[in-house]
């Protein structure tokens, strides 16, 4: 829960790179920061492999980064516009806390759009979606104590504590800080474990903005197998108008193992073996169709001259608002899979 409630919008994800590089220690070989951002932690292949098989380079990515915004303009009153970091649905804006982070510390602000109030709002008025170019953020100063605190480019991130909530946990990064989380989680359980493969565990940069760290991450590493990790949509919920073949995955019902989303179609003998070795191993996994949607995996993919890559998603229920929600036993069930594939 920890690590949700770091700030770390595309582009300034410090916080959360400090937290991940205390975490690596004694946990890899080499750990390096590329010049991207992106952490690069190393296991090297010591035990032997069986006759006739290859050493592989295995690269497993998540990102450290999670939407927010940036101050694009500080008005003469002292009120904030932004340029979001990440897609929004802004039905989740109204009436949020928010703090932006200035060269001199940290502003709590209030955001919301502009408008009339709802006691004297129209019917129609009310009724209207507001555009983020319409959000504003109130800070509670003048216009000259505004704009000798706060400048262009500042981070700008929503307020929410992570929680317990009866078997989730839940929390404004949940995407994708929940799969930083598995990824340091897989490397503490493979800590005395001799690979077979050379390992490269990728906390990537500005994925939220493009993939854009894991391009570069890639390039780098050069891996010759991929593995995205992030969330995805657990539509499992009642009264959403839709049927059963919408949920994408179910809460619950374990890791995800990616078919298809709008980055990548994951190579298909990953999967087989993916989803082969979590019924051998009686880990609980789902195959899972996203219509709309990519992550890192599909940037390893596309790298070089091409990656078999796959990716593993943790269901994930109000994705991209502040209550993002993950059953523990998904996130373990991830774990599981992946120490049983690497080991």
């Amino acid at each position: 829960m920890q690590l949700s409630d770091l700030p770390g919008v595309p582009g300034n994800e410090d916080a959360v790179r400090e937290f991940v590089l205390r975490e690596l220690e004694s946990l890899a070989d080499t750990v390096q920061v590329d010049a991207m951002g992106n952490v690069i932690a190393y296991r090297k292949a010591t035990a032997k492999a069986k006759k006739g098989q290859k050493k592989e380079r295995v690269m497993i990515s998540a990102h450290m980064d999670e939407i927010g915004f940036l101050v694009r303009h500080v008005d003469e009153k002292g009120y904030l516009r932004v340029q979001q970091l990440g897609g929004f649905d802004t039905r989740n804006l109204f009436a949020r806390n928010v703090t932006v982070h200035t060269r001199s510390g940290q502003l709590p602000g209030i955001m919301q759009p502009g408008g009339k109030p709802v006691h004297i709002a129209g019917p129609e008025e009310r009724k209207k979606i507001p555009e983020v170019s319409e959000f504003f953020i109130d800070l509670g100063l003048d216009g000259d104590e505004a704009r000798r605190r706060v400048r262009v480019g500042d981070m700008v991130t929503l307020d929410q504590t992570a929680r317990q909530v009866g078997n989730l946990v839940c929390g404004k990064a949940m995407d994708d800080r929940a799969c930083v989380f598995m990824a340091l989680e897989t490397l503490r359980l493979l800590k005395k474990t001799s690979l077979k493969h050379d390992l490269y565990v990728v906390f990537s940069v500005q994925e939220e903005v493009g993939l854009r760290g894991a391009i570069t991450a890639a390039y780098g590493v050069e891996p010759t197998i991929g593995i995205g990790l992030d969330v995805t949509l657990a539509v499992d919920l009642p009264a959403l108008g839709g049927g059963p073949h919408e949920a994408v995955t179910r809460l619950g019902d374990g890791i995800g193992i990616k078919v298809f989303d709008s980055s990548m179609i994951s190579t298909r003998w990953l999967v087989d073996e993916f989803y082969d070795l979590a019924e051998k191993n009686g880990i609980k996994a789902q195959l899972e169709v996203l219509p709309l949607g990519g992550t890192d995996g599909g940037a390893i993919q596309r790298s070089r001259a091409g990656v078999p890559t796959l990716t593993l998603s943790i269901p994930t229920r109000y994705i991209h608002t502040i209550v993002e929600s993950v059953n523990a036993d998904d996130v373990k069930a991830g774990v599981d899979l992946l120490v049983a594939y690497l080991a």
